[in-house]
């Protein structure tokens, strides 16, 4: 025994041994085979979802879950220690003015009130400083938020920022110019307690920008965040809406047609320079828009495109191309004597539908979804749910290849929700909504890109694979 030991090569025979006769005896006891499974993520309805509007005092917000979803569930509209309202019916749009001076509202839902929960406030004042049609869709708690629009030269710029969560946040605020990335005074860094909310003025990180793009991050917890520009020079007020996160191609829906400045922005947040491709799709279908088909963008910066010229008169969505990622955003400038200002952004495909909680029609105001198919022809169905009775039958719209469709929404009394959902064969499809009201001294405006609805989640495949416990 003891030359065994002291031989190595003996030891490694005895080694071998051990393995072989634990293979076999796991080869004899492991279970008979079930067949080979599909690795597929697999779609689950969402249970939970937390929304926050950044400042509804003095505003209306509408909160709807789509109809069909079945269970129990609640929704819980809460700002600060009041509750406003519990709903537990899927399909009934809550459509109410919120109190002036009230804090972020808070929309929690669990359950069956959570699957395609949408919230959104809006604004109306047709005069004073804050004259114009200032809306935008509650947001959820993440870690990154990018945002895309005037700077604080031009505008004055608040950024909202609001802990839902039960846990501190730890959030960074990153802002991009025209001339490259800003660093103010005070850092730009915050610390938020669970369910503390606080306004920043933009002036106060970075005063000279003209043109911005700015990333709220955190390095713990999660922060809802949303900004307002009110513009200098009482041309208009609105929101700037999430922009998607940094990608080589980019798809900015939901442009409005008609007269008036159309203004793209692109930032390069990368280290290097970056040559962008832009096309317009619209009702005719694809075009490089002439001597303005290519944008420079220097690393770090954000630069501009006049297109007023090029896609004013028509409804359209811009395609971006880039070597390096970027993310994008379009000012869009109303017409008459008094002028209002809206904001669309690049998007993600609706590919799990959408959901858009505030709509008007009637009179004077018109709501309107611009679709797009950048790729190959879309077909989706698009229902209306009314504030009061009953949700109306669903109608499909078929979007052409390489197009924009505008598809106006039928009058109704008093506001409503739209759910869009895509249907089998559809190719990608992105969209916004245009809402505007025509009065004596101009055009009341705000546009929002559609979001892909809280529907589901695609939760990844559970395999047999040593790979899901090593780093």
């Amino acid at each position: 025994m003891k030359f065994l030991i002291e031989n190595r090569f003996s030891l490694l025979g005895l080694v071998l041994v051990a393995l072989l006769a634990l293979y076999g005896v796991a080869s004899v006891t492991q279970p008979e085979s079930v067949g080979q499974v599909e690795a597929f993520p697999q779609k689950v309805p969402v249970s939970s979802v937390t929304a926050v509007c950044p400042d509804p005092g003095e505003t209306t917000v509408g909160v709807v879950t789509p109809p069909g979803a079945r269970g129990q569930g609640a929704t819980m509209i809460v700002t600060g220690d009041t509750a406003l309202d519990r709903l537990e019916t899927p399909g009934n749009l809550w459509h109410e003015k919120v109190p002036a001076a009230s804090g972020p509202l808070v929309v929690t839902a669990t359950g069956s009130m959570a699957a395609g929960l949408e919230s959104e406030q809006t604004r109306r004042e047709t005069s004073g400083r804050h004259r114009g049609l200032a809306g935008v869709r509650c947001v959820e708690p993440v870690a990154s938020t990018w945002l895309v629009g005037p700077g604080p030269a031009a505008a004055d710029v608040t950024l909202h920022l609001t802990n839902a969560d039960l846990a501190p946040a730890l959030a960074e605020v990153m802002v991009y110019s025209g001339e490259g990335p800003v660093v103010g005074d005070s850092g730009g860094v915050f610390t938020l307690k669970p369910g503390e909310s606080r306004t920043v003025k933009v002036r106060d990180l970075a005063s000279s920008p003209l043109v911005m793009a700015l990333e709220v991050r955190t390095s713990s917890g999660r922060v809802a965040a949303a900004a307002r520009a009110i513009m200098n020079g009482g041309r208009g007020v609105d929101w700037l809406p999430v922009s998607a996160a940094p990608a080589t191609r980019v798809v900015v829906p939901g442009v409005p047609g008609g007269g008036g400045r159309r203004e793209l922005l692109v930032a390069a947040i990368g280290e290097s320079d970056t040559l962008v491709e832009v096309k317009a799709l619209t009702p005719e279908g694809t075009y490089a828009l002439k001597d303005r088909e290519l944008v420079e963008v220097p690393a770090g910066s954000v630069a501009t495109l006049d297109l007023s010229t090029g896609i004013g008169a028509q409804p359209s969505a811009l395609l971006l191309t880039s070597d390096t990622p970027i993310v994008a955003g379009l000012t869009v400038t109303g017409t008459g004597a008094k002028g209002d200002v809206a904001f669309t952004a690049g998007a993600a495909p609706i590919d799990l539908g959408s959901v858009v909680a505030d709509n008007r029609t009637g009179k004077q105001k018109s709501s309107r979804l611009l679709l797009t198919a950048p790729d190959t022809a879309g077909k989706v169905s698009v229902q209306v749910l009314p504030r009061k009775g009953e949700a109306q039958e669903p109608f499909e719209v078929t979007i052409a290849a390489s197009r924009t469709k505008e598809v106006r929404l039928p009058k109704m009394d008093g506001a409503f929700a739209v759910v869009v959902l895509p249907l089998p064969g559809s190719g990608p499809v992105y969209g916004g909504r245009v809402m505007d009201e025509r009065l004596k001294d101009g055009l009341l405006l705000t546009t929002q890109p559609l979001a892909p609805a809280r529907l589901w989640a695609l939760v990844p495949p559970i395999t047999e694979s040593v790979s899901a416990v090593l780093p």
